[in-house]
């Protein structure tokens, strides 16, 4: 199959290195291949994310941001390139999901609400999603 901007293939998707590239227009309007992350490194990032929630959910809040950063960042490291801003995106909203769900499961009487949760996502917010270097194909 040939990977060519023509009519009949511009649907037509390659996955490699954990990136989806495909045809798309240009801000110029030309054809150019962008790139986004692979659907399937997307689960196992929130995956690997929530065993390891799941795994630390006893640790001090402190000590739980700083790594839930620290793993952020280095994501963002592989896969912020240029055109893939709504992935990380979507990858820290996830990630507070996934840390508010297991920071729920540390008591069996105390409940904590979506309003605790974001008072403590003010106080402690995940990394922002950013673009780290250009991708391959600009």
């Amino acid at each position: 199959m040939r990977f060519r901007p023509h009519r009949e293939q511009r649907a037509a998707t390659v996955d490699f290195l954990g990136f989806t590239h495909y045809w798309g227009k240009s801000r110029r309007g030309r054809w150019v291949i962008k790139q986004k992350t692979a659907k399937d490194r997307f689960k196992r990032t929130l995956k690997r994310l929530s065993q390891w929630c799941r795994a630390n959910r006893h640790q001090p809040l402190l000590d739980q941001h700083r790594v839930l950063c620290r793993k952020i960042r280095g994501h963002f490291a592989y896969y912020g390139i240029s055109g893939n801003y709504r992935a990380l995106r979507d990858v820290v909203y996830q990630a507070q999901r996934i840390w508010v769900k297991w920071l729920r499961r540390r008591s069996q009487r105390a409940y904590f609400s979506w309003a605790k949760a974001n008072l403590l996502l003010k106080r402690l917010p995940l990394t922002k999603a950013r673009i780290v270097h250009r991708g391959v194909f600009q």
